[in-house]
């Protein structure tokens, strides 16, 4: 599973010292082991122009957004005449176990994150 984790979401954890960023890593205050992040953006709104890509409420990757041809600027977008305002961040992505490996299993670091995460939204 993936997940966005905003930009402002981990600088407010990390000010709490919950978490650090570190080698392209989330690490998890307590755990020994991070978790990989991207680049990405959400698509909050359109601003201007006609949503052809069906972008809004979508996340995209910073490799996904040069395929499209976008421009960032701080939170807005523009792809040709369409400008949009973002949300930027970063994705992980989460492994969950099935239940007969968490019943075999105490937690994962995953399984963690997930709890962390759903805890602070």
């Amino acid at each position: 599973m993936n997940l966005f984790l905003p930009e402002k979401q981990l600088e407010a954890w990390a000010a709490e010292e919950k978490v650090d960023l570190k080698d392209k890593q989330l690490m998890v205050a307590g755990e020994p082991r991070g978790f990989p992040l991207s680049p990405a953006v959400y698509f909050v709104h359109l601003e201007s122009g006609e949503d052809e890509k069906r972008l809004v409420g979508r996340v995209k990757t910073a490799a996904q957004l040069n395929e499209l041809g976008a421009e960032q600027l701080m939170d807005s977008a523009l792809i040709g005449e369409t400008a949009y305002r973002i949300q930027p961040g970063y994705i992980t992505t989460l492994e969950f176990l099935s239940k007969a490996e968490q019943k075999s299993q105490s937690s994962s670091e995953a399984d963690l994150l997930a709890a962390f995460i759903l805890d602070k939204l």
